[in-house]
């Protein structure tokens, strides 16, 4: 007889990593609504996709724009490999209180 399948802390920790890449955020964010850390990072990781997406706007700005989502991104999906909240400089505290 087989046991229904949890899913453990290191499993969390590999879908909020995948939060912080581009388009995949929406995954976590949509279909793992069960778990406050993976919603955590989620919402990170639409914040910085967004702002990749807005970033052709100030086009003078883009170059820095992109690279500070990159850095943030990769600062991100090592905090969630660690299963450690990390919250995005300036805007972090808005997303935490954002109804996704």
């Amino acid at each position: 007889m087989s046991t229904p399948k949890q899913y453990g802390p290191e499993h969390e920790r590999y879908t909020a990593a995948l939060s912080y890449v581009w388009i995949l955020c929406l995954y976590p964010l949509l279909f793992r609504k069960d778990s406050a850390f993976i919603q955590f990072h989620a919402k990170q990781g639409v914040a910085l996709f967004v702002l990749e997406i807005l970033s052709p706007i100030f086009v003078v700005f883009m170059p820095l724009v992109i690279i500070v989502c990159v850095i943030a991104s990769i600062v991100g999906i090592r905090a969630a490999l660690m299963g450690k909240y990390w919250t995005l400089p300036l805007v972090g505290s808005y997303i935490k209180k954002a109804k996704f």
